[in-house]
């Protein structure tokens, strides 16, 4: 392989059966994902995680801290500081309460894959330290689920800072796959006096990488990665600092992404609209080229 395109082996049978009609795609999940940021010489480092080969979902690939939207999300109001739950349902393209699931997906996942936490005692503060044994134990709470994002705010007397995210981009998995997310992507700054700790149970290690240098290791194959995780890779290399990325999140279109597979001259194509890069003609009875 030529670069480090993630690509499984069951797709060229699975793209067949979509655009024959012996495949209905599954509704996809909601999700979030964060590219947390912290400034280094010249360009901000983008903190990464390597999924565990035996992940049935891109075992081996480089993503960011994110997962699926826990439906508690939904009910509850929480203590809530930064642009309106209005102002993110228009952001985000959905209704209010979808907005605040979204939004405390992203935050929730952080603090769960990194140990990062965006949110404070006060509307205009941010916890610091958050490696305490109480700390780790409200952490794999909220990991297994015994506990709501929610509870675990109101419990710690805590508000959640929506304004430092900003939304990025979203995609949505292709509609041959079997598990499918429409996945919002946020960037965020790493909070002074916290610091990342590798504690997702999905990942066997984590790196901070500036973008350059990851897209380049992706190029030359060495790092393997899913289309949006390089992607916006490439977009974030143009940002001398997270502050830069942070501003310019308001004016990106979070239309989605999502790729489209069709019959052309014999080959069935797989493509990403506007990701011209990602193209995949593959043969009717072949491998991918």
């Amino acid at each position: 392989m030529a670069n480090g395109q993630w690509y499984p082996p069951e797709w060229p049978d699975r793209i067949r059966a979509l655009t024959e009609g012996r495949l209905t795609p599954v509704t996809p999940k909601r999700a979030a994902t964060v590219m947390l940021l912290k400034d280094t010489d010249g360009t901000p480092a983008v903190h990464m995680l390597r999924r565990r080969a035996s992940m049935a979902f891109a075992g081996g690939a480089y993503a960011y801290p994110g997962g699926g939207v826990d439906p508690r999300d939904d009910e509850r109001q929480i203590r809530w500081t930064g642009p309106t739950r209005a102002w993110w349902a228009s952001r985000l393209g959905v209704d209010e309460t979808s907005a605040q699931a979204i939004v405390c997906a992203a935050v929730r996942e952080t603090y769960e894959e990194a140990g990062v936490l965006l949110a404070g005692p006060t509307p205009d503060s941010v916890v610091g330290d958050t490696t305490g044994d109480d700390w780790e134990a409200d952490r794999e709470a909220l990991v297994a689920r015994d506990v709501s994002f929610a509870e675990f705010l109101e419990r710690r007397g805590l508000v959640l800072r929506s304004d430092l995210l900003g939304a990025w981009t979203r995609w949505i998995t292709p509609e041959f796959e079997p598990r499918r997310y429409d996945t919002w992507f946020f960037v965020a700054a790493l909070p002074e006096g916290q610091r990342t700790r590798n504690v997702s149970t999905e990942a066997d290690s984590t790196v901070w990488i500036r973008p350059g240098e990851a897209a380049d290791a992706y190029d030359k194959g060495d790092l393997l990665m899913m289309p949006p995780t390089i992607a916006t890779l490439r977009q974030l290399r143009s940002y001398a600092t997270a502050a830069e990325a942070l501003a310019a999140a308001p004016e990106r279109d979070l239309a989605p992404v999502l790729a489209k597979a069709r019959l052309e001259d014999g080959e069935l194509v797989l493509s990403w609209p506007g990701h011209d890069e990602f193209t995949k003609h593959i043969p009717t009875g072949g491998a991918p080229a």
